[in-house]
């Protein structure tokens, strides 16, 4: 699906607190973007944000940083937390997902992570419902391909995780085979998140996840990780 392009994006990123414009000069110096050294959290997709700020609501002592490559998309998660904020004080979602200070967002490319952050500087990396890319000449450009395992490599710390959901079995099959392919470790994983007791404890849903588990869709998880 071709995303429609927002005049506006550009501008209302630029000027807002939340968006990091030039991410670059900040390698390695994530610690006084936060000013604090809590560990970092990066999401690689994370559309309109849900995921991204209820995670930096009920963990106040992670750092969170939401990665989205259009503006148009990233224009909706910046437009979501402000109407949150315009909200009473009084109001239940307001107390869980705005005012925070650990959370920052980035227009970039995940080709471009080893750009912006250091070797050993992101502690974790969530992809969420990731483009299933769905034809096989596209395999290389889906974000559980062994070409992006070689890309988180240079930025998570070794025995760091990345938690990966969807609800596409076949891209799900697909990262499985990926993730051993490129030696890496398969801690746990699951077909049926909502079901499974113990990987489901303390999950915060998605958008997306919202959506397709009310249509009974099974969800898939994977937590994997290297030395």
């Amino acid at each position: 699906m071709r995303l429609r392009n927002i005049p506006r994006a550009d501008s209302v990123i630029s000027a807002h607190s939340l968006a990091v414009n030039e991410p670059k000069e900040y390698k390695g110096l994530w610690q006084n973007v936060f000013e604090n050294d809590n560990p970092v959290h990066v999401e690689i997709g994370m559309g309109k944000g849900q995921f991204l700020t209820k995670m930096a609501a009920v963990h106040p002592d992670i750092n969170y940083i939401g990665i989205e490559r259009y503006s148009s998309v990233l224009l909706r998660a910046l437009e979501r937390y402000d109407l949150l904020a315009a909200l009473p004080d009084d109001t239940a979602v307001m107390r869980e997902s705005v005012g925070l200070r650990n959370i920052r967002f980035i227009c970039m490319d995940a080709n471009d992570l080893p750009l912006v952050f250091a070797k050993g500087e992101v502690d974790k990396i969530y992809l969420n419902f990731s483009d299933p890319w769905p034809k096989a000449r596209h395999a290389r450009r889906r974000l559980t391909s062994k070409e992006f395992l070689a890309v988180y490599k240079q930025v998570l710390k070794p025995g760091c995780e990345v938690e990966f959901k969807t609800d596409n079995t076949g891209l799900f099959d697909f990262t499985l085979e990926q993730v051993q392919e490129a030696e890496w470790e398969i801690k746990e994983f699951t077909y049926d998140l909502h079901h499974d007791e113990r990987m489901n404890e303390g999950n915060i849903m998605t958008e997306y996840e919202e959506k397709f588990s009310s249509k009974g869709n099974a969800i898939h998880k994977v937590i994997f990780t290297f030395d």
